[in-house]
């Protein structure tokens, strides 16, 4: 028995796209709801994103909301609000005179300690990314500043650095750096301590910019390393044309979030500037601090937290619009 075999074929030329799998179309509706996807899967989804729309909510925009509230209120020292002020609370922000010398050394405090904690972790990566003995223990040891408290840690140096007891200070007099352990105080200047929490903010954001990096190491393909070898590559070609555009990801991720922990960064610099008089040392976290404990100005910080916020979702903005950290090597 002969089958037909063009009379059975199904001529699907004509078929329009998502008919035959009952799929939207692209920008068009369901065609067995006939009404346009996502309303029903975004009820369905609700279960699962929930709980993180509340914490997004709870934790990030309502005290976005309630900050913003207050720095348009009048707000006594015993927390008593006489009203509405308007903007008059920004105005006071941006006369201080201190203000913009303030968000300079901010700047220079974020790109400095992002910049060396990124050029250190990539070389402390790369030499924990090899196999050598005893290195599962190493590894656990770059974790200590990131697990160990930030203001103990900060302490220890502070308190190291003191000129008659301190042992860091000791050690820079034996090898000549400073000449007497009296003649120098690092926590007493404004310049030598701030500079100090600076190297404090690289020491204690090494382990997750390493950690991070180390992760994009080993999503490197072999194949790749030895092709490149192949080729005639050396070890900085390899590493320059090959394994750092590999690890666009990594760096992305640990850039961005280092550049708003370190904006955010209180503990360091109120330990290590703290005793220093005046605002030489201070950044925007710092002078927020300095209103609320010196000052008994609620207000003018919360119109001041709302310049650092709208600051920090800027500088975001503009590193993800330049760097593209989602785009594919």
């Amino acid at each position: 028995m002969t089958i037909d075999i063009m009379s059975t074929t199904t001529d699907t030329s004509s078929t329009p796209a998502g008919a035959a799998t009952g799929r939207p179309r692209p920008g068009g509706t369901d065609s067995r709801t006939g009404r346009r996807p996502g309303g029903r899967d975004f009820l369905a989804s609700l279960p699962w994103i929930g709980p993180a729309l509340i914490l997004i909510f709870g934790v990030v925009l309502f005290p976005a909301v309630v900050m913003f509230f207050n720095s348009t209120r009048d707000i006594s020292i015993s927390g008593v609000d006489h009203g509405s002020v308007g903007f008059d609370n920004y105005v006071e922000v941006f006369s201080f005179p201190y203000f913009w010398p303030i968000f300079a050394r901010t700047i220079v405090w974020v790109v400095v300690v992002v910049a060396a904690t990124v050029v250190i972790s990539l070389g402390l990566a790369q030499v924990l990314n090899k196999a050598f003995p005893g290195r599962r223990i190493v590894r656990l040891a770059v974790i200590i500043p990131w697990a160990a408290s930030v203001v103990m840690t900060t302490m220890v140096v502070y308190y190291g650095l003191e000129p008659y007891f301190g042992i860091i200070n000791k050690f820079l007099v034996d090898i000549g750096l400073v000449d007497t352990p009296e003649g120098y105080g690092w926590t007493r200047n404004p310049a030598t301590a701030f500079a100090w929490s600076i190297v404090v903010a690289v020491f204690v954001s090494l382990p997750f910019t390493t950690y991070t990096i180390l992760a994009g190491l080993a999503t490197i393909p072999g194949d790749v390393l030895e092709a490149a070898k192949m080729d005639g590559a050396g070890p900085m070609r390899t590493y320059v044309s090959v394994i750092l555009p590999q690890l666009r990801g990594a760096l992305s991720v640990a850039v961005l979030i280092n550049i708003i922990n370190v904006f955010n960064s209180l503990p360091i610099l109120k330990v290590m500037t703290g005793s220093i008089p005046g605002y030489d040392a201070d950044t925007i976290m710092t002078l927020i601090f300095k209103y609320i404990q010196n000052q008994h100005k609620v207000d003018v910080a919360s119109a001041l937290s709302v310049v650092a916020f709208l600051i920090v979702i800027v500088i975001v903005a503009v590193y993800v619009k330049v760097v593209k950290p989602t785009k594919e090597v």
